[in-house]
């Protein structure tokens, strides 16, 4: 499948006349609690020709390619991507330490996470793992009306990148979960559930469902929940940073002005 995947991002290069910057996986495969039958979310950026900047005409600023249920490749130009993360948008940080990458420049890997670490704001990732958390727990509950593993894991993975966030001081939580859980000082009892969560999770069929959820990451859920509202109901001000100037110097650079 390795393979597949590298030949299929080759041919993106070629017909898009693109170049790819990275690419990596970004599901639960590099969470590190996929199922047997996890399909591959491929997630890349790519850099244009600089003369493609000076079209008149609209074009699109994101490569989609979804080959069949098992394969899925989706990319965003490098512009898209830098505005997104001056936004503070979690989702290039994530893709950028994903533990499962197939194509690279490090030297664009090494700038772009440098350049996320600078720009994402605490407070704006905060929202987002939490309005994740919200979304998913809506949709926990099966059609055999018990909780469904996979979105049970959608729920307690934002926790755990909140209570990273809040512990580290940082806005970039590792993407793995065993990364995520070294930094966040979890008790022996909390990791131990945890671990035998994600046992049941490789071992079972995508859409299964379990009798109940644990009431230890429960709790564990509810208490980074009500301690991320808290935090952001303090007032802060976010200090101020030239980040469109190294954006656009970035831009220029991996674009290859």
């Amino acid at each position: 499948m390795r393979d597949r995947i590298i030949r299929k991002l080759k041919e993106i290069e070629r017909d898009e006349d693109i170049r790819i910057l990275f690419a990596v996986e970004s599901g639960s495969r590099a969470w590190g609690f996929h199922s047997p039958g996890s399909n591959y979310d491929v997630r890349f950026v790519y850099a244009r020709p600089v003369q493609w900047h000076y079209r008149l005409d609209q074009v699109r600023d994101v490569v989609e390619r979804p080959i069949d249920d098992e394969l899925d490749l989706s990319g965003w130009e490098l512009g898209k991507a830098l505005k997104l993360a001056v936004g503070s948008n979690a989702v290039i940080g994530e893709w950028l330490q994903s533990p499962i990458r197939y194509l690279g420049d490090p030297e664009a890997v090494d700038l772009l996470t440098g350049f996320c670490a600078q720009a994402l704001d605490r407070r704006s990732v905060t929202w987002h793992y939490l309005r994740l958390m919200s979304r998913q727990r809506s949709r926990l509950i099966g059609p055999c009306g018990h909780p469904r593993i996979k979105r049970y894991f959608y729920v307690l993975r934002p926790a755990l990148a909140l209570r990273w966030m809040r512990l580290q001081q940082q806005a970039l939580p590792p993407m793995h979960m065993a990364g995520l859980m070294q930094g966040c000082d979890l008790n022996d009892a909390t990791r131990a559930a945890i671990d035998h969560l994600v046992e049941q999770k490789i071992s079972v069929k995508e859409r299964a469902e379990i009798p109940n959820t644990d009431p230890l990451l429960d709790s564990l859920i509810d208490a980074e929940e009500q301690a991320a509202q808290d935090w952001l109901s303090t007032p802060a001000q976010r200090a101020h940073q030239d980040l469109w100037a190294s954006a656009s110097k970035l831009h220029l650079r991996l674009s290859g002005a």
